[in-house]
């Protein structure tokens, strides 16, 4: 069904030749000589972010997740209160020129806080030297969601001072992604790419079910489906879905449940895993479990959202989507 001349045709930008290479791009940000930065007695950082960018903060968010750092994520134009001297807002945008988060930083200059920021260039560079504000600059390759691997590992090498995550965890997970790598990339267009079998497999809307761990890795995928593959998705807490969600599956339709779930879930969280599946079955619907790997919840993440996000290229090769273009999105910033 796909093969390198389909990908070629399709994918006319070749988004496929750039995840090829994650692996290769993600240990080559990480040993790049980057000015580090090492901000003192921080105990809440705020991450800014839209779209892929805004998928960086929800890692950064998991990896903190077990720290004493408060982490606050905004994905729109207005900070959280408080903002003090013992605040870090981080703010990304891949592009440069993403309108709220151009306006978050300039509403965190006229406050008590520290700030740095992270683009390839555009108006957040610009705005970063004209008022000295901590900027670091990275690379962009195709897209902010295919360049997603480049400025992760960029900003784990510049907040290695604040992000409490060991290096051989770091190292770990780039060894990871190198394995995943041969499974399912475009030299393996075969049954046993775990991808290109799922791309096989997403025949309707998904419902996406994760674990709060996973959370990161089920909005990217979300986002993923609706850029590259231009499809509707929904996304949804296991554990809340018990209260609300699971009702909508008494009624037949073509929507399809995916299971994000984690080799360390807690064992509560597994119990509803269990009981989940046990319901899908006596209703007849096919379900599709993916588990992570068993490693740091670096390495969890990253290789879920790989072996996902490539998926969708497939997927939209597949339908003969040509998977790069965004013109809904263009259409949005084009009247901003």
């Amino acid at each position: 069904m796909v093969n390198l001349s389909t990908l070629n045709e399709i994918d006319k930008e070749g988004m496929y030749k750039v995840y090829d290479k994650w692996p290769q791009l993600a240990k080559e940000n990480y040993e790049k000589i980057f000015e580090p930065v090492d901000f003192r007695f921080i105990n809440h950082i705020v991450f800014v972010g839209m779209g892929g960018s805004g998928a960086l903060s929800d890692i950064f968010q998991a990896l903190l997740s077990k720290s004493n750092v408060h982490v606050s994520i905004v994905k729109g134009y207005l900070l959280p209160n408080p903002i003090d001297s013992n605040t870090l807002v981080i703010v990304t945008s891949i592009s440069g020129d993403t309108d709220e988060s151009i306006t978050v930083l300039d509403s965190a200059k006229n406050r008590n806080c520290s700030i740095i920021a992270f683009s390839s260039g555009g108006k957040i560079e610009e705005y970063c030297k004209k008022n000295k504000i901590e900027y670091r600059k990275i690379l962009q390759i195709h897209s902010p969601r295919a360049s997603f691997i480049i400025f992760l590992y960029g900003m784990l090498k510049v907040l290695a001072n604040v992000i409490p995550i060991k290096n051989e965890d770091i190292e770990d997970s780039i060894i990871q992604l190198n394995n995943l790598s041969k499974k399912i990339n475009s030299n393996n267009l075969t049954s046993s790419n775990p991808s290109y079998e799922l791309a096989k497999w997403l025949s309707s809307i998904p419902v996406i079910y994760y674990p709060l761990g996973l959370q990161a890795a089920a909005i990217r995928f979300k986002n993923s489906l609706n850029e590259n593959a231009k499809r509707p998705a929904i996304a949804e807490d296991v554990i809340e879905a018990s209260h609300n969600g699971i009702v909508s599956w008494e009624n037949h339709s073509n929507i399809i449940p995916i299971l994000l779930t984690g080799w360390d879930d807690h064992k509560k969280t597994k119990e509803r895993w269990e009981i989940l599946k046990e319901f899908f079955d006596t209703k007849n619907i096919e379900y599709k479990q993916i588990m992570s790997v068993q490693a740091s919840i670096l390495s969890k993440l990253i290789n879920m959202i790989y072996l996902l996000d490539y998926s969708l290229i497939y997927l939209a090769v597949m339908a003969r989507v040509d998977p790069s273009p965004v013109k809904s999105i263009d259409f949005v910033k084009g009247r901003l």
